[in-house]
């Protein structure tokens, strides 16, 4: 038993009603009990709050956890500190309601440390021994309030109110904090997204072909690009309806994310024209990845309409980096072969170092 606290005792009483609290010849006087039940009216919500009484007296325990869930709160109870902490892996628990010295075990700073790294509930810390705490040394151990004993149920009842107040409050930040975290992030995803396809756009293209320029000139390393444009996209188009168009770019962009490794990347750089960006990667290399890409969307069949069936085929201009170049001429190159493999009868691959 902890120095300085008087036993409370719960009075056998055949009234229902507010639960009388007697202290050693101090029972709760009528006005604070009529004070009590009014809480009990504006406490709407406790029923949705979980709260974990710890003290090694059971008569403590008792009292709080019948006091409070005569306002309507669901309440466990422990004796130790060890117990609590195995209840709380059981149970979501908001408040823990601990005693500092709990003889024999862990005390209450000690578990309020356990449970403010390894659970979610706000601790209020209770004790008797006044001379040997200060609210400061409690509330740096994790604590969100700090009472002295004797503790009456109104005191307990505002303190707790206002723990409640506080963690819905920082609840709502939190939750908000979140959404406008999602937001900026899909926010950024949007803009260096292609819609459609989800592979990146033009704009996200030219930023990460400019990084890897700088890296390629910085540390010598080789780098490829991939300039690819659907074939006769447009009379598909056509024929067939932008449905049946869109189902084509998608499922372009579906070989291509299966032939890259992860760091390539590959871009929808406008209509039917897309490019890839291939880091150490010389033209050679460049011309196999271009060429699995060529044959596996070849093998792809498409059914625009019943009874009808079609293959769509791609070209390539392949560009290998000149180190110290400029951007332009880099693209421009790979757009060269492109149309030269357009000119030699489209679903080829051309790779060539000539930049007119």
């Amino acid at each position: 038993m902890q120095r300085g606290v008087s036993m409370p005792v719960l009075p056998m009483t055949d009234r229902p009603g507010p639960m009388a609290i007697q202290r050693r010849g101090r029972r709760t006087p009528p006005a604070e009990l009529a004070i009590l039940d009014m809480d009990k009216v504006e406490s709407e919500k406790a029923g949705t709050v979980q709260i974990l009484v710890v003290d090694d007296e059971k008569p403590i325990c008792d009292i709080i956890q019948e006091a409070l869930q005569h306002f309507g709160y669901h309440c466990l109870s422990a004796l130790s500190g060890e117990e609590a902490l195995k209840i709380l892996e059981k149970h979501k628990v908001d408040i823990v309601i601990t005693d500092i010295k709990m003889p024999g075990g862990m005390n209450g700073i000690e578990l309020t440390t356990l449970i403010k790294a390894n659970h979610g509930a706000d601790v209020i810390v209770m004790t008797g021994f006044a001379e040997d705490f200060t609210y400061e040394q409690i509330i740096e151990k994790g604590a969100s309030d700090f009472m002295l004993k004797p503790v009456g149920i109104k005191e307990l009842l505002i303190r707790l109110k206002r723990v409640l107040r506080e963690r819905a409050m920082l609840s709502e930040r939190n939750r908000a904090e979140a959404l406008l975290r999602e937001s900026e992030r899909r926010y950024q995803e949007l803009s260096i997204t292609d819609n459609l396809t989800k592979l990146y756009n033009s704009r996200q293209f030219y930023n990460q072909i400019t990084a890897e320029i700088e890296r390629t000139n910085r540390y010598n390393h080789n780098l490829t690009l991939l300039m690819m444009d659907i074939d006769n996209f447009k009379q598909y188009n056509d024929a067939y309806g932008h449905l049946e168009g869109d189902n084509v770019l998608l499922r372009f962009a579906d070989v291509i994310r299966n032939c890259l490794r992860r760091t390539d990347s590959a871009y929808r750089y406008g209509g039917e024209e897309f490019v890839v960006i291939l880091p150490d990667t010389d033209g050679e290399q460049g011309m196999v990845t271009a060429e699995r890409i060529r044959q596996e969307f070849k093998k792809e069949v498409f059914t625009p309409k019943p009874g009808k069936t079609v293959r769509v085929t791609v070209s390539t201009g392949v560009s290998q980096f000149n180190h110290n170049e400029d951007l332009v001429t880099f693209i421009r190159r790979a757009d060269l072969n492109m149309y030269r493999a357009k000119e030699k009868g489209k679903d080829q691959v051309v790779f060539s170092h000539e930049t007119p």
